[in-house]
């Protein structure tokens, strides 16, 4: 049984995570508001912890602030870049990805042989309001989602955005990451245009089969010898 109190707390380090990374941007309640269509009473209750967003509207908050995903799994401020722009539907967006993650918690539950009133008794819910979230008919708080992939043993990364536009600038923020704890000498080398034959000629190795590789190299072998 989750314990209600764990949800109540995550609740309130999710309002200031939030609260942090809106300062950060320098945005106000109301273009937040804006974004993810909510009240600014409810985007300040969001803030104070008295209530709780779904992931999909916490996905499009950290697109539109600017702020990586995994902030709100911090502990401090991670980003204070300029805010990208927002050029696509974000209404249709949070509808799908409400859709989306009601379908893959009700895979997971029925993978896991656990039933929907066993489910909604151990984190919490009424049965017809988990029912409600799998059919994507209503949002999800993200401390609730967490409780889930604790219980379903599945971590939350499962359920982020990979393809849509949330996605796309998650993987664009975690090559800028990747590409930083790269050697300086690495960095120098990928940074100059005129090594980029070289790179592209690595990428194209690294997706030959073992084998066209082995004979490759054994062609090389040959004309140096």
């Amino acid at each position: 049984m989750v314990n209600p109190l764990s949800i109540s707390l995550r609740s309130k380090k999710l309002g200031v995570l939030i609260r942090d990374a809106r300062l950060a941007a320098r945005k106000s309640i109301e273009e937040c508001c804006a974004v993810i269509e909510v009240s600014p009473e409810e985007f300040e209750a969001y803030e104070l912890g008295d209530k709780s967003l779904s992931l999909p509207k916490l996905e499009v908050l950290a697109l539109y602030l600017g702020i990586p995903l995994d902030h709100f799994w911090g502990s401090k401020a991670r980003s204070e870049d300029a805010s990208p722009a927002l050029d696509f539907d974000v209404k249709q967006l949070l509808r799908v990805r409400q859709r989306m993650i009601g379908a893959l918690v009700r895979q997971a539950r029925t993978q896991g042989d656990i039933s929907l009133e066993e489910l909604s008794q151990e984190v919490g819910i009424a049965p017809d309001q988990l029912e409600a979230c799998e059919n994507g008919e209503a949002e999800l708080p993200l401390p609730t989602l967490e409780a889930f992939c604790a219980r379903l043993n599945r971590p939350i990364e499962e359920f982020f955005d990979k393809q849509g536009p949330v996605g796309v600038w998650i993987g664009q923020q975690q090559a800028v990451q990747d590409f930083l704890q790269l050697p300086d000498e690495i960095q120098t080398f990928v940074a100059k245009p005129i090594n980029r034959p070289y790179l592209e000629l690595a990428q194209r190795l690294s997706e030959m089969s073992v084998d066209k590789l082995r004979a490759l190299g054994e062609g090389i072998l040959e004309i140096t010898l």
